[in-house]
């Protein structure tokens, strides 16, 4: 954890900063410690644990900006790094945008603890660990003679962090997270290797799934068996919540005031218009204790809140850190999302393949990309084919092309089935008029 000594520690290279010349200085240190155990067919793999302590400090030095970190935290030392990054900094270009935020969208502090860390992290003993990625490993080895390998692992991770800065933040935060995942792969026709995974996380070791992950791996392994191609066309498509992230990427990515500030975005002057279908309301929610992605300040300090991002179809707002804002001239808001939360529906992605007589369900994707200046993209998809209602033919090799804002403008269904494995919460999905393109 970090304790007293460190944040003493952390206050003193920014002021060391100060006196020998910055302007301004923002420090920010972390420690944290990981293992994970890695199972391939019922036998140990890997296995990897590491602790380490990390500080980051941040010059701000006639115009000029430089960043720099290191894990040797001697005061001694950290003398020479400090002076060394400030001779390196007045080489590099002036900058005048890079700048500390305004102070007062800074987190004051005074509010309740989001409570992201397990208070039991460290009593899990190792071979409990390993016992549970074994059972995971289990739940798929040997159940079909058409598998040719088992994977399975467990992963852990809990971190903490201290930030000050010269302008009046001072502010810290932890986490801790717990990962189980299970992946086959089985003999399917002729040269066809179908494989498919399955995981689970969570912030406690008490409430992580546990059971069943990699039955699920392998079930969804199975489905793929006959996968061929059909007919091109325009069809509806649902996308299941384990891939419906993938959709909403190029949305968030651009609002980010980066792309914004380069003019590298399809939402380029868009804010306050209408530009997707009315059905779509996306909020980031940063304050839900006990939840992935929760947090007070963002990672220059600027105090989070909800922030509706789109209401009703309707753009809302940028992620605009402090060196857009200032490129910009616009008043920053925080540099990334918390948790996004989506309005949901009343049905899961069964109820959504229940309701359509004719379309395709996207279980996965394979490659592609999005053009974040047009919109447009292009991806490969595998999945199943939805008739009457019922899963059909099993399908690969297929791509979806078209254009992002279209794509979204014709949303007709919104599940209700997060994942609460991710802090984008996001459903499975029904969209009209998919091009689909295959035989």
């Amino acid at each position: 954890m970090i304790t007293n000594e460190h944040k003493d520690l952390a206050r003193w290279a920014m002021d060391f900063a100060l006196k020998n010349g910055c302007q301004a200085s923002r420090v920010t240190l972390y420690n944290g410690s990981n293992s994970s155990f890695e199972i391939r067919d019922m036998k140990i793999d890997r296995l990897q644990q590491a602790s380490e302590s990390s500080l980051i400090i941040q010059l701000f030095l006639d115009g000029r900006y430089g960043s720099y970190s290191t894990n040797r935290l001697d005061r001694k030392e950290l003398e020479r790094f400090i002076l060394n990054g400030i001779d390196s900094t007045r080489y590099l270009a002036e900058d005048v945008a890079r700048t500390l935020p305004d102070a007062s969208l800074y987190y004051k502090g005074g509010k309740p603890a989001l409570q992201l860390l397990d208070p039991r992290f460290d009593q899990i003993e190792p071979d409990d660990k390993v016992a549970l990625a074994m059972k995971v490993c289990d739940e798929m080895m040997g159940k079909d003679s058409r598998i040719i390998s088992t994977n399975s692992s467990y992963s852990d991770e809990k971190w903490y962090k201290y930030m000050v800065a010269s302008n009046g933040f001072e502010g810290e935060g932890d986490s801790s997270n717990f990962t189980l995942v299970g992946s086959v792969s089985i003999k399917g026709d002729g040269e066809a290797r179908p494989e498919s995974y399955w995981y689970e996380s969570g912030l406690y070791y008490d409430t992580l799934t546990k059971e069943g992950i990699g039955t699920k791996a392998l079930e969804r392994a199975l489905r793929k068996l006959g996968q061929k191609k059909v007919a091109s066309g325009k069809y509806p498509m649902i996308l299941d919540n384990m891939n419906s992230v993938r959709l909403v990427s190029p949305l968030i990515s651009a609002i980010y005031g980066s792309n914004i500030q380069q003019k590298n975005s399809f939402l380029l002057d868009k804010l306050n218009q209408q530009v997707l279908s009315e059905k779509v309301t996306l909020i980031d929610e940063p304050h839900q204790p006990k939840t992935l992605g929760a947090r007070y300040f963002d990672n220059e300090g600027i105090a989070t809140k909800r922030l509706p991002i789109f209401e009703n179809g309707i753009l809302t707002t940028y992620f605009v850190d402090t060196y857009a804002a200032n490129k910009l001239n616009i008043p920053a808001t925080i540099g990334n999302p918390s948790i996004l939360t989506m309005q949901m529906g009343t049905k899961d992605v069964d109820g959504l393949v229940a309701s359509i007589d004719k379309g395709i369900l996207v279980t996965g994707f394979n490659g592609g990309n999005s053009s974040s200046t047009t919109g447009d993209f292009s991806y490969g998809v595998e999945g199943f084919v939805v008739e009457n209602g019922k899963l059909a033919q099993p399908i690969s090799e297929m791509n979806i092309t078209g254009n992002i804002l279209i794509l979204w403008d014709n949303l007709q269904e919104i599940g209700n089935d997060t994942r609460t494995s991710s802090s984008w919460k996001i459903p499975s999905l029904l969209f009209n008029d998919v091009d689909f393109s295959g035989l």
